[in-house]
């Protein structure tokens, strides 16, 4: 994932929201998202064809698990993919904090990361690029390709959007909109992550368009309070259009 939005403990019926921009290139060979097979509990996530992991998932017991990269000029090399960090939880029974101290002590084996892993009671995240481990409280975050609510527009005007969505009845079709935006940031408000002026400019979008890496896919996924997970994955092709969706429900 490049924008991971989200809303923990904050709306009286649905005490997780997510809404999700995967951001990759358009080569790399995707799985859209499905029930997994032969996983108990079950798993409902997109799957890597190129590595075999995947960028967020959710399990039938109500644990959550989602990474995005941590942009870095030049882009560090990696031992392991790190879309292991999201299946090695999903997969496991592990308590969220016991796998956030796990995965510091083997840290530097992976590219620039930000790792959420959560269930019902909590929701940790972990970066190898800051030096802590966090337990979020309450209240609508943001993650994009820094550490966690760092002040990039995307983050910041996407978490302002959630909240008015979380006023009323959260629905998918108003959490895929705030995902859809196509605006870039104004120069003044651009981060200064190393890559050029145009590029920065390119990716301050919470939807990106470009003929060789965009937005793939936004995930959005609401959690009610007796634990039932609506899942809705909406593709895009090259040219930013849609290009088919799946919605699954534990």
């Amino acid at each position: 994932m490049c924008l991971i939005l989200f809303a923990w403990q904050t709306h009286p019926d649905y005490p997780l929201v997510i809404a999700a921009n995967r951001d990759e290139f358009h080569a790399r060979p995707t799985q859209p998202a499905h029930h997994w097979p032969d996983t108990d509990p079950i798993i409902i996530a997109g799957r890597d064809l190129q590595a075999g992991g995947t960028w967020m998932g959710m399990t039938a017991n109500g644990r959550f698990a989602a990474v995005t990269n941590y942009r870095e000029i030049p882009a560090a090399e990696s031992e392991l993919s790190r879309g292991e960090l999201v299946t090695g939880f999903l997969q496991r029974d592990i308590d969220p904090a016991d796998y956030a101290r796990r995965i510091q002590s083997e840290a530097s084996r992976y590219a620039g990361f930000n790792l959420l892993v959560g269930d019902r009671q909590a929701v940790w995240h972990i970066s190898n690029r800051a030096d802590e481990i966090a337990c979020i409280g309450s209240g609508v975050h943001g993650l994009s390709n820094a550490t966690l609510n760092t002040a990039w527009p995307k983050v910041t005007d996407g978490k302002s959007q959630l909240q008015q969505v979380l006023s009323g009845s959260p629905d998918h079709q108003q959490l895929q909109s705030i995902l859809a935006d196509e605006q870039t940031a104004q120069d003044d408000a651009l981060p200064n992550t190393g890559v050029k002026r145009e590029l920065e400019r390119v990716l301050s979008a919470r939807k990106i368009v470009t003929p060789s890496y965009g937005t793939r896919s936004s995930t959005t996924v609401l959690v009610s309070r007796i634990g039932r997970v609506d899942f809705y994955e909406q593709r895009y092709n090259a040219q930013g259009q849609p290009d088919g969706h799946t919605q699954l429900q534990l």
